[in-house]
């Protein structure tokens, strides 16, 4: 395991999303990860200049009802445009936006509001297969 911190990249127009993300990650997702930093951005024009920077990202929490740019779009948009796209873990408000998301190309989804168990369970696994650490 390496003992640099795993970026993760939040995007959600609404400030208090973006903290309960934060919130809920938390500074390490289990013992087998290294902490994390959390970046968070309000606009989608913020999150792709982010992606564009020299920083590289190992997952990106976006949020499915952001607006004016949803997170639907965005994830669809991130895996059509970037060759080594992180993760996507997409906050979905309603199960049956659940073919959205996989018409989005995200990784995994999340239930929103945040279920605090599962949601930082998801982002460990997505790491995990990022970083290639077994479980």
């Amino acid at each position: 395991m390496t003992d640099n911190p795993v970026k993760v990249l939040v995007y959600s127009d609404n400030r208090l999303v973006r903290e309960q993300v934060r919130l809920t990650l938390g500074t390490r997702l289990a013992a087998d990860l290294p902490e994390i930093e959390v970046e968070e951005t309000a606009t989608a024009a913020a999150l792709l200049r982010a992606l564009d920077s020299a920083t590289r990202y190992d997952l990106v929490v976006l949020d499915g009802d952001a607006q004016p740019v949803g997170g639907f779009g965005l994830a669809h948009q991130l895996k059509e445009e970037y060759a080594d796209c992180p993760p996507v873990l997409l906050l979905i408000t309603r199960v049956v936006d659940s073919w959205l998301a996989s018409w989005s190309r995200a990784e995994a989804v999340a239930p929103y509001p945040l279920d605090p168990f599962e949601m930082p369970a998801q982002a460990a696994n997505l790491l995990r297969t990022r970083l290639g650490v077994d479980a």
